[in-house]
């Protein structure tokens, strides 16, 4: 199945549109049926297992939405993760007071950052040209992100990940002939028009195999990677720079 990526309507919705508000319920209602929160935490977990500092861990959500699947992760981890600073970054403001302060409950240091991903990596990458100190983050962190995006801007996208991050976790669609049924069928759930059909769109964007691998940026430093099918209907991709401290 070819990758097809397409402008999804949810994307050009104003963040209060009463169809947006459905869909982002609809999206909590997928990643429960997906086990989406199982799938992050499990593979977070494991990629700190052997960190041995005292020092919170420092985490960047990219395209965090209403933060809810993270903070759904954060009470998974929080027994094993008991110090951390969370930066949620998204271009809309769509995290509310009271999510933020349920993180605060587990011990969790919750910021949010409005801006688009991309003047994210520009200024990053424009920090570290001019010498100027920038924020290094022990672990980022994606999800149903990385597909809205091909060519430059991808490329561009994970070179900032890599030149910023000391590990990297990202769970996408899976682009496959048995996820793609499943996008047809989301109207089961009671998934509106906005869903029904960014669900196809998704599925049709997503990665298989080794293809975020392949263009994952070495820039001279040695990294783990792994990439692999997770569940029915995700993908994953997780990256380790081996010259980090555990």
């Amino acid at each position: 199945m070819p990758r097809i990526v397409a402008v999804e309507t949810l994307d050009g919705l104003a963040a209060d549109d009463p169809a947006a508000m459905r869909s982002r319920r609809d999206l909590r209602r997928l990643h429960r049926a997906m086990g989406t929160r199982s799938i992050v935490s499990r593979a977070l977990k494991d990629m700190t297992a052997s960190r041995r500092t005292a020092a919170p861990l420092r985490v960047l959500e990219l395209g965090a939405g209403d933060g809810r699947l993270m903070l759904g992760v954060a009470r998974a981890l929080a027994p094993a993760w008991p110090q951390v600073e969370l930066t949620l970054l998204d271009r809309q403001t769509l995290i509310e007071r009271a999510t933020i302060a349920r993180y605060g409950e587990l011990g969790w240091s919750a910021v949010v950052k409005v801006v688009d991903v991309f003047d994210w990596a520009a200024d990053a990458t424009d920090a570290r040209l001019r010498g100027r100190a920038t924020a290094h983050w022990d672990l980022i962190v994606a999800n149903l992100f990385l597909h809205h995006f091909e060519g430059a801007q991808l490329t561009a996208l994970l070179t900032a990940i890599a030149a910023n991050a000391d590990q990297f976790f990202v769970c996408e669609p899976r682009r496959a002939w048995l996820a793609l049924a499943g996008s047809h069928l989301v109207g089961a759930i009671g998934a509106n028009a906005v869903t029904r059909e960014d669900a196809v769109l998704s599925v049709r964007a997503g990665f298989c195999r080794n293809e975020l691998t392949a263009l994952w940026p070495t820039q001279g430093v040695e990294w783990q990677l792994q990439e692999y099918s997770a569940g029915l209907f995700s993908h994953c991709f997780r990256a380790r720079r081996l010259a980090a401290n555990g």
